[in-house]
Formats: C-alpha cells, structure tokens, sequence
C-alpha cells in the first residue's frame, strides 16, 4: 500500500525478488538485535506515532495513519492507533534456516515472535528469558533440538506459547508459567518429558505402596538374614547349650544338685496332681 524508501541513499538495483510473492529463504540475520525500537520496554508516548508523511503526487501528505493487519495469537488482527505498541516479529511460514540469532535476546521489547513453520534448528538461545516483555513465543514446527532453558520460565509476561513439533528433549523447566500451558504445546517433541506431558522423566516414576513397602519388607529381610546373624546364631547356641549343660557334665556337685532338683521338681508336680484329681472327684460326687 505504501512503499518509502526515500531519503536512504540506497546504493545498486532494486532486488528482483521485491516484486515476487517467494517464501523467504535463508538464515536469520545477526543483525536483528540491531531493532532500536524493539529494544526499548518502555510504552511512553515520545517512542513514536502511528502518523507518518508520505510522497504523493509531489508533495507530502502529512497525517497518514499507519495501519497494518497481523497474524496474533493465532488470529488476524488490525492495529492502528495501538500499532506503535505491537512490537512484534513474524517470519512464520517460510523456508528460513539456520539458528535463532543469539542477539535476539537483546530485543527486550519484543511483545511477539513467531518463527514457526520454518526449516530453523539448532537450540533455543539459552538467554531467551531476558526477553521479560514477551506474551506469545511461537517456535513450533521446526528442527530445534536439545533441552527449553530453564530462564524461558522467568518471563512471567508469557501468556501464549508452542514449541510442538520439534525435537527437543529432556525436562521442561519447573515453573507455575510452564506447567499451566496444555501439553499440546510441547506435543510433537518425544523426548520432551514432565508436567505438564504425561510422560514421566527418568527417575520421576512415582512408586506405589504396595511397592514401597514390598522394598521396605525386602531391604529389612535382607539387613536382618544376614551371614552375621547366622553366625550370632550359632555361638549363642554353643555358648548357650555349654553354659548350662557343661557345669553339670563335668562337676559333680552340680550334678547331683541338679538330679535332686529334678526329683523334688517330680515329686511336687505328683502331688499336686493327686490333690486336683481329689478335689475334681469330691466336686463331681456333690
């Protein structure tokens, strides 16, 4: 609708591919940390106007208001006198390659970034999370591999993402902001594992009861059965049986004491029975 280049003092051809409808091929360029505007967070009035001055006809038309239709949060959305405020990169759907230029961290304004449907991979820039101001991040369908770092969950702005369809892998990062995303946002990624996935990481499998206490009952059998246990057995029945029985083999006070015991001990048992039987007899006959 309105093209101005004026005043740049442009050196060569015009490109060719200006005037084609082509998916963008290529990588991303460093050079996109060099945006001053998305640099800044700040939304005070002074950091620019959707009024701008156009070349129409040989003069200028001053007032044009600036107006533009954008793809946000998966809707189509128009933006005019907000537009100053949607600081935002889309390179969706197209044939990009490469990695995500580590200096886009360096856009601490960016409001939104969609580079989904793209031949991108490589890992996520680790210091994603400096990014404070970001509410959608859409990075899905793509290459991208290794572990989410860990600082995307600091950016507590974040109210839209997706990263399915890649092939990240290991743990998503324990956050309130993270785990309360649905799981088809990380869908798409097999090796991805922990809440909100159903897919438990290794060593997070929780164990049941039943198996606790299975480990329990075997760990304590195991401690308790022991060759030191047998052992413990063993001298406690030697010394056990030798300290009674071997004073009364080998002395001989002993053992008469121990005889005349045993005979008193008899002698006793005897009569006690013949008085119960002759109670029991006396009770049976009244």
């Amino acid at each position: 609708m309105v093209l101005d280049v004026g005043g740049n003092e442009l050196m060569g051809s015009i490109p060719t591919w200006l005037g084609k409808n082509d998916d963008i091929s290529g990588s991303i360029p460093n050079c996109i940390g060099n945006f001053t505007a998305m640099k800044r967070n700040d939304i005070s009035e002074q950091n620019g106007s959707t009024s701008i001055n156009i070349w129409y006809n040989g003069s200028y038309v001053v007032g044009y208001k600036a107006q533009a239709t954008l793809m946000w949060k998966g809707t189509l959305s128009q933006y005019q006198y907000t537009l100053r405020l949607v600081k935002s990169i889309d390179l969706s759907s197209n044939k990009l390659t490469g990695e995500i230029p580590g200096e886009i961290i360096e856009l601490h304004g960016l409001i939104y970034l969609n580079l989904s449907r793209n031949n991108l991979s490589g890992q996520i820039p680790a210091g994603i999370g400096q990014l404070k101001s970001l509410d959608a991040l859409d990075l899905s369908r793509n290459h991208f591999s290794g572990k989410i770092p860990s600082s995307l969950s600091e950016v507590d702005r974040l109210n839209t993402l997706d990263l399915s369809s890649n092939n990240l892998s290991g743990k998503i990062p324990t956050s309130t902001q993270l785990q309360s995303f649905d799981p088809a946002t990380y869908s798409g990624n097999p090796e991805l594992c922990g809440p909100p996935l159903p897919n438990k990481c290794p060593g997070d499998e929780p164990t049941t009861p039943t198996e606790t206490k299975d480990a329990q009952s075997q760990e304590d059998e195991d401690s308790f059965i022991s060759r030191g246990f047998f052992i413990s057995m063993a001298l406690g029945f030697v010394v056990g049986i030798w300290g009674l029985w071997g004073p009364v083999l080998f002395i001989k006070s002993w053992r008469y004491a121990y005889f005349k015991f045993l005979n008193r001990a008899g002698d006793w048992i005897f009569v006690m029975v013949a008085v119960y039987k002759a109670k029991l007899s006396r009770v049976i006959k009244c």
